[in-house]
């Protein structure tokens, strides 16, 4: 199975600037309504995906821009990377109700997302309904049948 890249964002020193910046740009919508106050950014696309903009670290050395990659299980990802000449920025860490995700860098030094696949519950199969015809159809031939 492939894992596509489902997420972008990028993280400023000033996130609100960047907000205003690139919906200005882009006409891109801008909802910085959440606990978080990350702005979850839509595109008003239906090419591409969306993402967000969200406030860096203050420790952070720079802003950046991140991918993230949907996969089945951040944590058996993140386990590839070390032997495959990366390291882990940041652990698998669920944030409840919303995601899990863990980012590492590559041997270059981009950093790069995984995210969770999310669990959609299956969705009911509906019967068709039996035509009223038909049904009446039945009814007919039985009584027909009973005489």
């Amino acid at each position: 199975m492939g894992a596509p890249i489902v997420h972008w964002e990028i993280n400023a020193k000033d996130a609100k600037r960047l907000w205003e910046f690139y919906a200005g740009l882009f006409d891109w919508k801008v909802n910085s309504d959440n606990p978080m106050n990350y702005g979850l950014v839509s595109t008003g696309s239906k090419l591409g995906i969306n993402g967000g903009i969200g406030q860096t670290d203050p420790n952070s050395p720079a802003p950046s821009v991140t991918f993230y990659i949907q996969v089945d299980d951040v944590q058996k990802e993140l386990d590839k990377v070390g032997a495959l000449g990366g390291r882990i920025v940041m652990p698998s860490t669920e944030i409840p109700n919303m995601v899990t995700f863990g980012l590492f860098a590559d041997p270059e030094g981009n950093v790069v997302g995984l995210v969770k696949s999310v669990e959609t519950p299956p969705k009911k199969v509906k019967r068709p309904r039996p035509r009223r015809k038909a049904k009446a159809r039945k009814v007919r031939k039985a009584r027909r049948t009973r005489r």
